[in-house]
């Protein structure tokens, strides 16, 4: 069984935060992509296997314009989630309604991306995970472009690779590598019991000292 099929039932059970716990224990603290990629709703969790995208500042509109974005939308697999590295280009919105249409068709779960988004509203009545840095109406033709799919991107300090894992939430973003995903994802599911513990003994009025000092989980 895959680690998309074993894991989805229990995306609801998870958090970035308790992931990243998970993540620092087995030596990666740059698990999370900065904590300016906010989702558009709250209340989406974003849980998939990462395509990547570079997209680089430009000055004028290209002979094709998108042509790399399409390709790289028309590349997409059941379960992919897009993440989009601009690094952090504010110019004008990489992401929109049509794209996010078109990823849905092609299965992918949702998009991260460090720049700019628009069609917010129809992104929302699409129900489809977009989180980004921010918005912007102004169409990315000649002010930003696409130059590279499947490859290895950086966003802040973190490294994504295709095939790594993301889980997003309302607290963050976070990359889980692929060669630890299936003891990271496991541990984290074993964490979630052990929390549920927890809050239930400090919801009794226990000492937090002691609790802790019992569980050593905080």
């Amino acid at each position: 069984m895959d680690i998309l099929t074993r894991f989805t039932p229990h995306k609801d059970l998870l958090t970035s935060a308790v992931l990243a716990d998970v993540l620092d224990a087995l030596g990666q603290p740059t698990s999370a992509l900065p904590g300016t990629i906010r989702p558009l709703n709250p209340k989406w969790k974003l849980f998939g296997r990462a395509a990547t995208l570079t997209a680089v500042s430009v000055s004028a509109v290209p002979e094709r314009p998108y042509e790399v974005e399409l390709a790289c939308v028309d590349s997409l697999r059941p379960g992919d989630v897009l993440v989009a590295a601009t690094n952090g280009d504010q110019s004008s919105a990489l992401w929109g309604e049509l794209l996010s249409t078109a990823s849905r068709a092609h299965g992918a779960v949702g998009v991260v991306t460090d720049g700019l988004t628009r069609d917010a509203a129809q992104i929302l009545a699409l129900d489809f995970p977009v989180f980004a840095a921010g918005f912007s109406p102004l169409d990315s033709k000649g002010r930003l472009d696409g130059v590279a799919f499947g490859q290895p991107i950086r966003i802040g300090s973190c490294q994504v690779r295709p095939g790594d894992w993301i889980f997003a939430d309302i607290d963050g973003i976070v990359v889980i590598p692929a060669e630890i995903a299936e003891e990271a994802f496991t541990r984290a599911l074993e964490k979630v019991m052990a929390e549920n513990r927890v809050r239930a003994e400090l919801a009794k009025g226990r000492s937090a000292t002691e609790v802790f000092a019992e569980y050593k989980i905080l």
